[in-house]
């Protein structure tokens, strides 16, 4: 069974690793107060640069097997051996309070995400060429060697689902990628029937 959409918009973002995602998501929420980003939970290790309920919520593979077990998320993933999953609750009590979530999952979580949000807004980023993806992903310096080759190895497989959302970017200039995000969050939040919920007074005053 679905879950309602309620009144806020619900924003998939995902891309190939070294696709520059995150920093394009950071941006974007920079500039746009009315998103929110919603936070995974986590059993990857906490890296030193970030800080727990900002970046992730990290916890233990046996904490997040419990949750899991209860049915706590929306959607869950293993990834590289470390396991992601996001809170159902929130997103629900969040949308339905009207407020516009951005969630930054792989393909494989958008597909989960679909099963009980169908008007969920999907948004695929891809980089400029397989060039640039690897020297971004060298680049970040967050990886080995073997990871990065992963990495790269898993982009045909994740760019095979690109047919699965609404929009495609690609991240060739980072200004240029937010700007394009940022007319669809407002191209989606001024659709029809989300105004005509949001100002279904005025109407009826009008009409």
């Amino acid at each position: 069974m679905a879950t309602t959409t309620g009144s806020g918009c619900l924003f998939i973002i995902s891309a190939p690793s070294g696709a520059g995602k995150t920093s394009l998501i950071r941006v974007l929420l920079e500039r746009d107060a009315q998103l929110k980003l919603s936070i995974s939970y986590t059993s990857r290790p906490q890296r030193s640069a970030e800080i727990d309920g900002r970046d992730y919520h990290f916890v233990s593979k046996d904490i997040f097997k419990q949750m899991q077990s209860r049915g706590e998320f929306l959607e869950y993933a293993e990834v590289y051996g470390n396991l992601y999953g996001t809170s159902k609750k929130w997103i629900d009590d969040a949308i339905a309070a009207g407020q516009d979530i951005v969630l930054e999952i792989d393909c494989q979580g958008a597909t989960q995400v679909r099963r009980f949000f169908s008007h969920a807004i999907g948004i695929f980023i891809l980089p400029p060429s397989c060039v640039a993806l690897e020297k971004r992903l060298i680049s970040r310096d967050q990886d080995d060697a073997e990871v990065i080759q992963k990495r790269l190895e898993a982009v045909r497989e994740e760019v095979s689902h690109v047919n699965e959302f609404d929009y495609v970017i690609i991240n060739d200039e980072l200004e240029k990628a937010v700007n394009n995000v940022a007319c669809i969050v407002n191209a989606e939040r001024l659709k029809r029937e989300r105004q005509i919920e949001k100002h279904q007074a005025l109407i009826t005053q009008l009409t």
